[in-house]
């Protein structure tokens, strides 16, 4: 992490108790651009879930979320933003994506339909990008979510 990655969390860790480092750092999307609009919506305790291609994760990449997980989130420039810790994770079929899923990932309209077209659209770039085709019978990760710092402000 950065130093200021590492300011955060120990400003975290400090004022939970928590002891250990995170169990993710990243940032949401492809871009810094995505990655601000979908921290915003975050921030706003209106993105509560996010999905992703379930090749990212298995043996030499990234380990699978599981509930209790605790990850630090960044903004477009790799600054620290908020803590999220999972909820719940599941794995289906990108076409199995409910309505209620794509409600709680917040995104757009928050229909089904704004949910298939823009996350086609995601899988499709990264696959190009790492040299396979999406089609939406692949499995994906459906990641559930709750922001834990800063705390939600209430009223």
């Amino acid at each position: 992490m950065t130093p200021s990655q590492t300011a955060y969390w120990q400003d975290f860790c400090d004022a939970t108790g928590h002891d250990r480092a995170p169990e993710d750092v990243f940032a949401f999307g492809d871009s810094p651009e995505l990655a601000d609009e979908l921290l915003a919506l975050v921030l706003i305790d209106r993105k509560k879930a996010t999905a992703s291609h379930s090749r990212w994760y298995g043996p030499g990449k990234d380990p699978l979320p599981k509930p209790g997980d605790l990850a630090l989130v960044l903004d477009g420039r790799g600054e620290p933003a908020c803590i999220i810790q999972a909820s719940r994770v599941d794995i289906h079929p990108v076409r199995d994506t409910t309505e209620e899923f794509a409600w709680v990932e917040g995104e757009g309209d928050r229909s089904l339909a704004w949910w298939m077209d823009a996350h086609i659209d995601y899988f499709t770039r990264e696959a190009a990008s790492e040299g396979y085709v999406f089609d939406v019978s692949q499995d994906a990760v459906f990641h559930r979510f709750d922001r834990v710092w800063p705390l939600p402000v209430a009223g």
